[in-house]
């Protein structure tokens, strides 16, 4: 009977187990996002937030890791993986010295595409680091606070990581077209997540602070492909150089390592729960799934299709193609393969030659046409970059730093600064520290009462 009454309360406890992680798993990546990257968290939210995130450790526990087991080994480490991104990345450019293509990028719609994709993750930058705020009279943080910092850009407007990125995006017409699925938001919602509980799970910060801040080769042929589509790449060349292992972000997270483990009771557990926190960087779709995951042919139809519905009764019927009228085309999505076939078959569309050459792409470009204005800047690369797909007399795309370097010596005026016109600083009492966190929390940061407490947060902490 005993027997049997254990293996019963062995199989409830299971059960709900079960249920607790089912629970916490439940929660859809982009809601913990909604909830968390808001002006305004409650402690619902927050609830959330650290289930989510609990999940998530789980998952990350069980991979593989190479962190070295002593942190003393952490320097040399850095390093070494510092060393062999240099070596690959010259690699890269003996390639492109050569007459190699571009690796990442087949377009410039591609690369516009990236942004966008990548945009939840930018969108947060720095997030997972929020919470050591509180922990700003403990010397273990302090790495780790100049380190958020130096993210936020100190509260300048134009250095602000999270506000460049939101300027990048909207330049290009980038903030229209966030991805839908939910792999594309796991990796932010760990970072809320985490940067809300921070002050809890430091450990755990750690160690994801530890792999974020790590140079990786994609940053370096990201910017270098950018720039050479016409795209600024400074955001990602500014994260090239903050991070540098010498004496940038990446330097800092190794030393807010050792500093925690020297003062950490357990330090068995204490690298156990910053192993968990450096994995979570593996998690949710990486930088290359969003890179190989783009197909210009597919991208096209997806992106008329979904547009179809707007317009499937917005045109006349003087036009036929393949016997049907634009209308009845675009009543039906899923013909939008056909509909593009029997354009080229038309002549509307002529692919493999300059974009203005196709009757279809007039409409939309030039002034006065009848579907100016349908599209945006990102739906028109895309179309450009389609219909020009094997060119092979395309006129070269100037880089964006020969651009830029032609329009100011056409203006004549000296290179930007960058920095802008900053407001002094007000002084104010040792006190003030705590009451200024929450303007500089995720959701918030970037704003103009996020930049300006960040200013004041910023000059205090660093007369600490």
């Amino acid at each position: 009977m005993l027997s049997t009454m254990h293996e019963v309360n062995a199989a409830e406890a299971a059960s709900r187990a079960y249920s607790e992680r089912k629970e916490r798993a439940a929660t859809p990546a982009r809601d913990v996002v909604d909830m968390l990257g808001g002006a305004r968290i409650d402690a619902a939210a927050l609830r959330v937030g650290k289930q989510y995130l609990a999940h998530q450790i789980e998952l990350a526990a069980r991979l593989d890791c190479d962190l070295p087991a002593d942190p003393a080994q952490l320097v040399d480490w850095i390093e070494g993986r510092a060393q062999r991104v240099g070596e690959q990345y010259a690699q890269y450019l003996a390639q492109r010295s050569a007459g190699g293509p571009r690796r990442f990028f087949g377009s410039q719609a591609h690369a516009l595409y990236f942004l966008a994709t990548v945009a939840p993750t930018k969108l947060v930058d720095g997030a997972w680091l929020y919470g050591t705020l509180r922990c700003w009279k403990d010397p273990v943080a302090r790495p780790l606070i100049l380190t958020y910092l130096e993210e936020l850009g100190d509260g300048l407007p134009a250095m602000n990581h999270v506000a460049m990125y939101r300027q990048l995006l909207a330049r290009h017409d980038g903030d229209m077209h966030l991805p839908q699925a939910d792999e594309f938001y796991v990796q932010p919602a760990i970072q809320l997540a985490l940067g809300h509980h921070a002050d809890e799970l430091l450990p755990e910060a750690i160690g994801f602070n530890l792999g974020y801040e790590q140079l990786p080769l994609h940053l370096l042929i990201t910017a270098y492909e950018l720039n050479e589509l016409g795209i600024d790449p400074y955001y990602f060349t500014l994260h090239v150089t903050i991070d540098n292992a010498a004496s940038g972000h990446a330097s800092k997270a190794a030393a807010a390592v050792v500093d925690a483990a020297a003062q950490y009771p357990d330090r068995q557990d204490f690298m156990r729960r910053l192993r968990h926190g450096y994995l979570l960087n593996e998690l949710g779709a990486s930088t290359m799934d969003i890179i190989e995951g783009f197909d210009l042919d597919q991208e096209v139809v997806r992106m008329l299709a979904s547009k179809a519905r707007y317009g499937s009764h917005m045109h006349s019927d003087y036009c036929r193609f393949g016997g049907k009228t634009v209308n009845q085309w675009l009543q039906d999505p899923a013909s939008t393969a056909d509909f593009l076939a029997e354009l080229q078959k038309s002549r509307w569309i002529e692919r493999g030659r300059a974009a203005d050459e196709s009757r279809f792409w007039r409409l939309i470009e030039r002034a006065g046409g009848e579907m100016f204005g349908v599209f945006d800047g990102v739906e028109k690369q895309l179309l450009k970059d389609w219909i020009e797909h094997g060119w092979s007399d395309a006129p070269p795309v100037r880089s964006f730093r020969a651009a830029a370097r032609l329009r100011e010596r056409q203006a004549g005026i000296a290179p930007a600064s960058g920095n802008g016109d900053v407001p002094p600083v007000a002084a104010c009492p040792a006190g003030d520290l705590d009451a200024l966190i929450a303007d500089l929390s995720p959701g918030r940061h970037h704003t103009p009462a996020g930049l300006a407490a960040t200013r004041a947060f910023s000059a205090l902490y660093r007369c600490q």
